[in-house]
């Protein structure tokens, strides 16, 4: 199987498990506590995976120059995002209560949660494409981390969407259109990067790292932090062993 076609399945087995969340999101009352729990575990996976697998991968390949550059210029353009896509409607886009608006509330804050959620997911697609070219094979810690992530993400959104008043037809057509995004992304990850000096690819990787480390401090955490209380904590770290288990196994 060609490697662009490889890169491609792994992005979309990824970005599969937001419509795994988002399904049970919507047709299961989950409590918000376990879905602040869940939410958690997924941020402790993804901080490990960015600490252990991009940020280590970009440093061996460019050295603490690009990787510091690029992490730095994720955060930055992520953090810039979406502060634009808040403005909009999209702050709140993976809380589970009543903090996302309605359309009524705000006209066009469906738009720019889709387009949040697409932000969101992007960078993680992108350096499962690139991880192919560093070895010829997958990294599948990254896509065991992203995949255990993002079913957490896609549970905690779409509970929040139901509480928002939106449709059916729109969270599971915004959630499968991310989720095909997600295997393109990875596609051209790996088509576009394909023969990059190792530099480039150790700044891409660390942009993508920094652009994760924001998303995940900015949407997961405060979700996690305001329903799990005392045990917040106890539960990321959980998720940051298993990730780290993976990548040692």
């Amino acid at each position: 199987m060609p490697e662009w076609l490889q890169a491609g399945g792994w992005g979309l087995l990824a970005g599969s498990a937001l419509l795994l969340g988002a399904a049970a999101g919507w047709f299961a009352r989950v409590p918000q506590r376990l879905i602040a729990s869940i939410m958690a575990f997924g941020a402790g996976v993804l901080l490990s995976a960015v600490s252990f697998e991009l940020i280590a991968e970009a440093h061996d390949q460019g050295g603490l120059l690009p990787t510091a550059i690029g992490a730095g210029g994720g955060a930055v353009a992520y953090t810039l995002a979406n502060l634009a896509l808040a403005r909009h409607g999209a702050r709140h886009r993976k809380r589970s209560g009543d903090q996302q608006p309605s359309e009524g509330e705000q006209p066009g804050s469906g738009s720019a949660i889709a387009v949040g959620a697409l932000l969101d997911g992007i960078p993680e697609s992108v350096v499962i494409g690139a991880s192919l070219l560093s070895g010829g094979a997958v990294s599948l810690v990254t896509v065991a981390a992203v995949f255990l992530s993002n079913i957490p993400e896609g549970l905690s959104s779409a509970a929040g969407m139901r509480q928002a008043g939106r449709s059916r037809r729109y969270v599971f057509l915004l959630w499968i259109g991310i989720a095909l995004i997600s295997g393109v992304a990875a596609l051209v990850g790996n088509t576009v990067l394909g023969g990059a000096p190792p530099e480039v690819l150790a700044g891409i990787t660390a942009l993508a790292a920094g652009a994760i480390l924001a998303m995940i401090t900015d949407t997961m955490v405060p979700e996690a932090f305001e329903n799990a209380h005392l045990l917040v904590g106890l539960i990321t770290v959980a998720g940051f062993l298993t990730a780290f288990a993976l990548s040692h196994a």
